[in-house]
């Protein structure tokens, strides 16, 4: 028998445990991982093939915590809670990407700072500034998402 699971390979929990064996190698097999999260192989296991619709949180952030795998915190908020649907997706990239885009970002914040000047100085919002609005909040959004990128990739680096 293989050591490569073939049902819950694309699940992001089963993923973030075999790429920390490769640094634990307890974390191979569902028993050792289990055991180091102080829960039973058959719960893990359902965990990882997506059998446990919530996983609790306490325990993604247990995951998170033994496989190094801040991304986890960011998936459970964003797939598994129904109250964080809106938050952006992260994805594992290498520094000098993130801060690529980051700069890039605080490229815009000059314009959008005036845009947002310009919409609230009367304290009125009219149907005309709302397209504005919109740019300021896709500008806000890109600085979030590269913002959670960074802190991902300082936590799972350092």
């Amino acid at each position: 028998m293989g050591r490569r699971p073939t049902k819950a390979a694309d699940n992001p929990f089963c993923k973030a445990r075999l790429e920390a064996a490769r640094y634990n190698d307890r974390l191979f097999s569902k028993d050792g991982a289990a055991e180091l999260l102080g829960i039973s192989v058959s719960t893990l296991s359902d965990y990882e093939l997506g059998i446990t619709k919530v996983v609790p949180p306490d325990m993604v952030l247990k995951m998170a915590d033994l496989y190094n795998a801040p991304e986890l915190r960011n998936y459970y908020c964003r797939e598994l809670c129904p109250l964080g649907g809106d938050m952006p997706v992260l994805e594992l990239e290498d520094l000098d990407r993130i801060s690529i885009k980051a700069l890039a970002a605080f490229r815009k914040l000059g314009e959008t700072k005036d845009l947002l000047l310009d919409i609230t100085e009367d304290g009125v919002i009219d149907e005309s500034e709302r397209p504005q609005l919109d740019k300021i909040l896709g500008t806000l959004d890109e600085l979030e998402q590269v913002a959670q990128s960074l802190k991902v990739w300082v936590k799972k680096n350092l």
